[in-house]
């Protein structure tokens, strides 16, 4: 695969994992994220460092971003120091993170006036997903673009669909974010049920992982919640803005999501309780 110049702003949990498959193929990365400390590990497998995501941007060929929220998508990409600040004519612009699908319409405008393409690519599969390079890729935007895109995708991704018009592939990350928040209180309660019942909950996940309930949930996140391992391979606090944008898209399209609802007032109140910071799997500690 030809080498290509990549700037990618944002190297947190999943970020880092997939800039390290872009190394590893031997493409030329820059990084920029807000603690430099935190991509030291990158920096010594060969990135380079750039103080501002307009320098990130400065003649690649690809920019990729993976941020927070949505309002960070907007100052990394039309603030001051931004991308459009300085990224090249004809440059590729792929934003993963899980956001707004209005806001990645904007994007996909305002990249065309400035004769860039821009791609909206939010992921699935977590930060194991990502270190196996198994990751799931949701794409809106141009199809060429899409298929000019697929062979770095295959990279980091294996199921790497394309979805439509720009703002398509957020909206399927919010059909994807809507079955994990909504089933992850099915699993949480499958935990505690079987730990009242005085089960062996490893061999509980043997026999129930293989059958009709099985998830990906239940098979990665389950065992975390027995050991006690809250460690993020995505943020509940993150997982609550993207149930935020999902009701919200939901309401404009006056549509009644009862199930996410719940899931949401269940972990605002964690975060109340301080685990914002931890996984999704937290969830468990309401039932405790």
């Amino acid at each position: 695969m030809e080498s290509n110049k990549i700037g990618f702003i944002g190297t947190g949990v999943m970020g880092a994992s997939i800039v390290m498959h872009l190394l590893n193929a031997g493409h030329d990365v820059t990084i920029y994220t807000r603690t430099k400390s935190k991509a030291a590990d990158l920096i010594a497998a060969g990135a380079k460092w750039a103080e501002t995501p307009a320098q990130a941007s400065i003649e690649q060929d690809i920019i990729f971003t993976m941020v927070g929220y949505p309002k960070d998508v907007e100052e990394v990409y039309i603030g001051e120091n931004g991308i459009f600040s300085a990224a090249k004519q004809g440059a590729i612009v792929i934003d993963m993170t899980t956001s707004e699908p209005t806001l990645a319409k904007k994007l996909y405008h305002e990249a065309s006036e400035r004769g860039l393409h821009s791609l909206d690519a939010p992921v699935s599969g977590g930060d194991i997903g990502a270190k196996n390079g198994t990751l799931s890729l949701m794409v809106g935007g141009d199809r060429d673009v899409f298929e000019k895109m697929q062979p770095t995708f295959e990279l980091f991704g294996q199921n790497i669909i394309y979805q439509g018009v720009a703002g398509s592939g957020q909206h399927t990350k919010m059909c994807n974010q809507i079955a994990i928040a909504s089933g992850m209180i099915g699993v949480c309660e499958s935990m505690a049920y079987g730990l009242k019942a005085g089960l062996t909950m490893d061999e509980v996940l043997r026999s129930i992982t293989a059958g009709a309930a099985g998830s990906w949930s239940l098979s990665n996140l389950a065992p975390r919640m027995l050991k006690g391992n809250l460690e993020p391979g995505f943020y509940l606090k993150h997982i609550i803005k993207d149930m935020k944008i999902a009701l919200d898209e939901a309401e404009r399209m006056n549509l009644q999501l009862p199930g996410l609802s719940l899931a949401k007032s269940m972990y605002d109140q964690l975060l109340e309780e301080g685990y914002g910071d931890n996984g999704t799997q937290a969830l468990i500690k309401y039932y405790e």
